[in-house]
């Protein structure tokens, strides 16, 4: 039996952190499930999880720990001995439009206002090629829970579009392709 890990991770970026995570999960007879790892403002930041014999976790976590110039947070996996439930409604929420403060804030509102679970998000702030304005761009997995709405979620969305001056998509994505 394995025990399953999720870690967080954060600390200045350089050269060969991954090697020395993957290292330790090896050395600790871990294996490596899956991951988030970015680079971002100067930062390495990222999460995982690891799957690892129980007589080897607390050697694992104090090694992580001691990895120079690190942050490393260990928590038990809450779902792996979970049943899985009915497959999702998955949606991909798509965002783009100009910068401005508030933008995600808006969003993420009227998502938890309708039971929305986001599953992944990734935004950036880019130049606009021709204004050269800041353009924010965002692509968001959705869980929608069967008591969500779509046709009114989308109107609450569409709202804020019109609100914000930025376009927005949402469209289904099937079990499996988050």
């Amino acid at each position: 039996m394995q025990r399953i890990l999720v870690m967080t991770i954060i600390g200045a970026d350089k050269p060969g952190l991954v090697d020395s995570l993957a290292k330790l999960v090896l050395d600790h007879r871990g294996n490596w499930l899956e991951s988030r790892l970015s680079h971002l403002g100067g930062q390495f930041a990222g999460i995982l999880r690891v799957a690892v014999p129980p007589q080897e976790e607390a050697a694992l976590t104090s090694a992580l720990s001691a990895l120079p110039g690190l942050k490393v947070m260990v928590y038990p996996d809450q779902v792996a001995d979970q049943p899985a439930d009915r497959p999702a409604r998955i949606q991909l929420l798509e965002i783009i439009g100009q910068d401005r403060p508030g933008i995600v804030r808006q969003i993420s509102k009227t998502l938890a206002d309708q039971g929305v679970n986001v599953e992944d998000f990734q935004s950036e702030c880019a130049s606009a090629a021709m204004s050269g304005e800041s353009v924010f761009k965002a692509r968001v997995t959705l869980t929608l829970p069967e008591s969500c709405d779509v046709a009114k979620l989308r109107a609450s969305l569409e709202k804020i579009a019109e609100d914000l001056i930025v376009e927005i998509t949402l469209a289904d994505l099937p079990p499996g392709t988050a």
